[in-house]
């Protein structure tokens, strides 16, 4: 009886399936086929599942397995096509609008605990008095050792107006601290600064294309031309995309009405779609160089791609990371979602971007970059040859800042997060961020402060010899070799106190930048950056020479490939 009732529903499902797909939209495929096919093989997995849940030897959880299959079949199309269920709201929440409910602050792990990194300024962890180095013992009573990053997050996300309680561990304090809190709606900030950065110049930082964007950034150009800036830096660099429309509305502030920013195509043609400035009065005259990097994805190509193809901006930094796909949200039963890529974006020049292949996998199931016989050219409206395939490639071509590999050790055991929590003990207060100096006395102490850490690491040079080693012993050359790898192996070994003096201002750089967190935030942070930063130092170069900046555009300058390394 129950199993006739479970296969007479999966029946039902079946039907709804097809009907689903014969209703309203026409697709290009042979529909009796199809819907044979779309039959045939969920039959085949009730049958499967029935099966399954009925004689699998031990208790199986349904919901789990129906997930696990899900999340695996849209695996195999791109990672970008996700099944959203109804526990899992807050965060496409967070995607979509940059809002969530919960404490406001950044986590990370630290041994077998988690620390508050830094909380947002006016929100709940900042009102209850938490600092970044606190270490959440307990959430509500219950103790959190040994849990995962995102578990923690999980538990301090939630609705609105709901309480929790933290037992905390803090620097200097013997006894452990207990902080109630409660949960309010965050609002990430998109555009966390924006700034004059020279007389003329102004600066403005988009995080993310949540949906009021265009909005702040609208907000803060306008601002900055209170502020008489007569050119402008748009940084890009980090941002993973989000709402198409706004990075259309966001083009629209450099372009006049009717210019096309980005067009759609997909499978299903009543969706294809152009996108065209909406709004008068842009300013079309003011010069603009746009900042990116391998992570400016998505919405973020699309701004700096459309600037690009326009002749209306100037791009520096590094080759975006190359998705030209766009997904769509669907809405399923028992409130989750489908987002489904539905259609690849084409910017006004006519290429997309998309770096990755995943229509045409390899062998073994891995996806290829676009093959260079694929590459097309395209021009931009000036004549400037520009390319698809991968990404935007910017204008000028900066290679990223390399950090030593006891900067990174330092920075990955969090010694650095540490001392910044013994410095903040014993500092009330520091100066402005522009007047602020970590001393070479101070650099003493840190140095001190590390005499009882570990923090061992391997050069390239080690790691490369070590490597060697291991191959000539395979080869069984290494008895040959021998005295002169362990005489080698001797020489390029490191010496922490010699790097400690070797990469003095690169590790003070990023004490600096712990430091000033502690009693500025994030807008602190970013005003920090902005000193040490040779993008934007190049990028203001560009801004004060304005015969380099018009030669850009119009295809004269001769392009250099900035290396920063040659520079520290």
């Amino acid at each position: 009886m129950i199993l006739n009732k479970l296969k007479n529903k999966a029946k039902i499902l079946i039907v709804i399936v097809i009907l689903g797909f014969g209703s309203g939209i026409y697709l290009s495929f042979d529909e009796d086929s199809f819907d044979f096919e779309v039959t045939k093989n969920l039959d085949i997995y009730y049958t499967l599942f029935r099966e399954l849940n009925l004689f699998y030897v031990d208790q199986t959880d349904p919901g789990k397995l129906i997930k696990t299959s899900i999340d695996e079949m849209l695996k195999s199309l791109d990672p970008y096509t996700v099944y959203i269920p109804e526990s899992r709201m807050e965060d496409y929440k967070l995607m979509t609008t940059g809002q969530y409910g919960g404490i406001g602050a950044l986590i990370r792990k630290s041994d077998d605990f988690v620390v508050i990194s830094e909380p947002y300024e006016g929100f709940p962890a900042y009102k209850a008095g938490l600092k970044a180095g606190d270490k959440i013992l307990e959430i509500d009573g219950k103790s959190i050792k040994g849990m995962s990053t995102s578990d923690v997050s999980e538990i301090l996300k939630g609705q609105p107006s709901t309480n929790l309680s933290l037992l905390i561990k803090r620097y200097g304090e013997e006894q452990p601290i207990t902080r109630e809190l409660t949960r309010e709606e965050i609002q990430i900030k998109n555009v966390p600064y924006s700034g004059m950065i020279t007389d003329s110049i102004g600066y403005i930082r988009l995080t993310n294309f949540t949906r009021d964007a265009y909005t702040n950034v609208k907000k803060a150009f306008t601002e900055l031309n209170e502020k008489k800036a007569s050119s402008i830096i748009l940084d890009l660099r980090g941002n993973p995309g989000g709402l198409l429309i706004e990075s259309v509305k966001i083009s629209n502030i450099f372009l006049d009405k009717g210019k096309e920013v980005v067009s759609t195509k997909g499978k299903v043609k009543q969706w294809d779609k152009t996108y065209q400035t909406m709004f008068a009065g842009g300013d079309t005259e003011i010069p603009v160089i746009v900042l990116v990097n391998n992570s400016s994805a998505s919405a973020s190509e699309i701004v700096a791609g459309a600037m690009q193809d326009l002749d209306r901006g100037v791009i520096i930094g590094q080759r975006t990371y190359g998705k030209g796909l766009v997904q769509t949200t669907r809405e399923l039963s028992y409130n989750s979602k489908l987002k489904i890529t539905t259609a690849k974006y084409y910017i006004p020049s006519g290429r997309c971007i998309q770096a990755l292949d995943y229509t045409h996998r390899n062998e073994d199931g891995s996806v290829g970059e676009i093959p260079d016989s694929l590459i097309s050219e395209f021009s931009t409206t000036g004549g400037r040859k520009v390319y698809d395939g991968g990404g935007i490639m910017p204008d000028i071509q900066i290679e990223p800042q390399k950090i030593s590999k006891i900067t990174t050790s330092l920075y990955i055991k969090n010694l650095i997060f540490d001392y910044a929590n013994k410095y903040e003990y014993e500092h009330d207060s520091i100066a402005p961020v522009s007047e602020y100096e970590f001393t070479d006395a101070e650099y003493d102490e840190f140095v001190a402060f590390l005499a009882d850490k570990n923090f061992d690491y391997e050069t390239r040079s080690e790691e490369t010899l070590k490597d060697l080693i291991d191959i000539t012993t395979k080869e069984k050359y290494f008895g040959l070799a021998k005295d002169e790898l362990e005489t080698l192996k001797e020489k390029l070994a490191h010496d922490k106190d010699k790097d400690l003096k070797t990469f003095k201002d690169e590790i003070i750089e990023f004490i600096t930048e712990e430091i000033i967190g502690r009693y500025y935030f994030q807008k602190g942070r970013i005003e920090l950056n902005l000193k040490y930063d040779h993008e934007i130092k190049k990028a203001v170069e560009i801004l004060e020479n304005p015969d380099d900046y018009y030669a850009i555009l119009n295809g004269t300058y001769k392009a250099e490939k900035e290396d920063d390394t040659e520079k520290k």
